[in-house]
């Protein structure tokens, strides 16, 4: 009987602890996943103001949609330019819509080395004083005095989001990157919005410098 009585006892002890165990797991990995963002790579584009549209595409031109992006609302177009810099050139370059308040150019700094500028790295609206650059539609060309950038590394996040990731907006962050070129990626601005999906952007050079494919989700650090 006592060892009968036993066996129930250490059953009731084993049982016990698995679920412990089990339960501290689950609440481990919820943990975890808050703390993930997908990531999408921004490959260089443009932003059109409708004066500049008009130049490059003709009147009242429509822009044909290509793909949705992450951001609702947002897509790439079918429609295509050519960047110019003072030494090369790079075409095909994918125009965004909608149509924006302000021209802007988005390229990586292989992109900027390639075309012989210096653009800052800057948030996405944030022009004045940036590089120059010309762009050259099948109507017409523009030549920008500024309006190149960098993009920085950004998290778009609803107020939902992050209240829930425990972040705010402009907040500067790190995100944790696991795989073959694991690291960590610095000064990543959070951006926070209604219009906003939760996505983290990074431009093709982080995403080489990474191993990234745009298909990760990615640890955020606070």
């Amino acid at each position: 009987m006592k060892d009968d009585r036993k066996s129930a006892l250490y059953l009731a002890i084993t049982e016990a602890v698995m679920e412990e165990i089990k339960a501290n797991q689950i609440e481990v990995v919820q943990e975890e996943s808050l703390l993930r963002v997908p990531v999408s790579i921004s490959a260089r584009h443009v932003h059109l103001e409708k004066v500049h549209a008009d130049i490059l595409f003709g009147k009242e031109y429509e822009f044909q949609k290509h793909r949705d992006i992450s951001q609702p609302g947002q897509y790439a177009c079918v429609e295509q330019v050519t960047i110019v810099g003072p030494k090369s050139s790079i075409e095909r370059v994918r125009i965004v819509a909608p149509l924006r308040r302000q021209t802007q150019v988005e390229v990586s700094r292989t992109d900027a080395i390639k075309l012989g500028i210096q653009p800052p790295v800057r948030h996405s609206g944030d022009v004045a004083g940036s590089a120059p650059i010309t762009i050259i539609g099948p109507k017409g060309k523009i030549h920008l005095k500024e309006g190149c950038i960098i993009a920085d590394r950004h998290i778009h996040m609803s107020p939902a989001d992050a209240n829930t990731f425990g972040v705010a907006n402009h907040q500067k962050v790190q995100v944790e990157v696991d795989g073959e070129k694991a690291g960590v990626m610095g000064n990543v601005t959070i951006r926070v919005s209604e219009r906003y999906a939760l996505d983290m952007h990074i431009d093709t050079d982080d995403a080489n410098a990474f191993a990234i494919k745009g298909t990760e989700y990615l640890t955020l650090i606070k």
